[in-house]
């Protein structure tokens, strides 16, 4: 990877999350500093600002519990667009923004490893597999959809753009399972697609669990994608995602992934979503996400400096410079 130079994506959708704020995603993760770690891990870095979404059709379901449709697909066209481009140039990094921008990011990116007659592989982080169809979801809320399109399930013909090179589930594996409709049950059984929900975790570890998956990706000379919701992560150590579940990952379960990804020597690209910066405690999730694609991209944890946490007034920024 440090061959290329990371690309960031803004991506400041927030129709797929059902509640508002996660639009202020991709500004949160430049504030915590982002291009700054990863210039300082030796990457070069560009910017790219804020994809603008397709222009807007009229689009009409049946199912009369979506919300935003024709809105999801104009983000999923340009978002599409940029990651074909940008995965030709450098490692693009998707700054969200809910996960319903997976369904433009994962689709582009295959497109572009079919082109380059290249196995394309999906390491889903979630607590939800987002797996329903514009059928079965109840909730209406696309942010639900996007690995069900990209996997080619049927519903989205006629909708969301024709896919040029639909997903294999066999070569998806998902972590951190832990919240799971019927109807995505039901589905999810007659797919290939690993799942490692958290009981599998406890029981197992992250170690052995992404050390398998990733001796796949590596026999298949693949490409391989990470997807990481802030959702997977614990609240407690990740309060600022509008769709909290308890029992997430803990903060070294998950610095053990990235660094396991970082030593495989995989990834090509990488979605930060669900972040909302307007339920976030003075930036916490944001500083641990941008922390997380760190150790993704090279920092050890011998690199981590002691930090103090003693409240003063310089370090609050909060406090009144002359209090009365």
């Amino acid at each position: 990877m440090m061959q290329k130079p990371c690309i960031l994506i803004g991506v400041p959708v927030q129709e797929g999350a059902g509640r508002l704020g996660c639009d202020m995603g991709p500004s949160a993760f430049r504030t915590a500093g982002l291009a700054t770690e990863l210039r300082r891990l030796g990457y070069t870095v560009e910017d790219r600002g804020n994809v603008v979404p397709a222009p807007l059709r009229e689009l009409r379901h049946a199912n009369a519990s979506i919300k935003a449709l024709a809105e999801t697909v104009a983000w999923t066209e340009a978002i599409a667009d940029a990651a074909y481009t940008t995965s030709r140039e450098g490692v693009p990094i998707f700054l969200g923004g809910d996960h319903s921008l997976s369904a433009g990011s994962i689709t582009g990116l295959a497109r572009r490893a079919a082109e380059e007659g290249r196995e394309f592989f999906v390491l889903w982080l979630d607590s939800h597999p987002d797996f329903h169809t514009l059928e079965t979801t109840t909730s209406g809320n696309l942010h639900g959809v996007p690995m069900a399109y990209a996997t080619g399930r049927q519903g989205f013909e006629g909708y969301f753009p024709k896919l040029h090179a639909p997903l294999k589930p066999e070569n998806v594996c998902m972590m951190g399972i832990r919240s799971v409709d019927p109807a995505e049950r039901a589905a999810l059984a007659t797919t290939g697609i690993t799942i490692h929900d958290m009981r599998a975790i406890d029981e197992n570890g992250v170690a052995p669990l992404l050390d398998a998956f990733l001796k796949r990706v590596a026999m298949a000379d693949g490409i391989l994608h990470v997807s990481l919701d802030v959702d997977f992560l614990d609240p407690g150590i990740a309060p600022g995602v509008g769709t909290t579940v308890p029992g997430g990952a803990t903060f070294r379960e998950a610095h053990l992934i990235m660094e396991m990804l970082h030593d495989s020597g995989l990834v090509r690209s990488l979605d930060l979503v669900e972040l909302n910066p307007f339920l976030d405690e003075r930036g916490r999730t944001a500083l641990l996400m941008v922390d997380l694609a760190s150790s993704l991209m090279g920092r050890r944890v011998l690199d981590r400096p002691t930090q103090s946490y003693r409240h003063t007034p310089q370090m609050n920024p909060y406090a009144q410079a002359n209090p009365s």
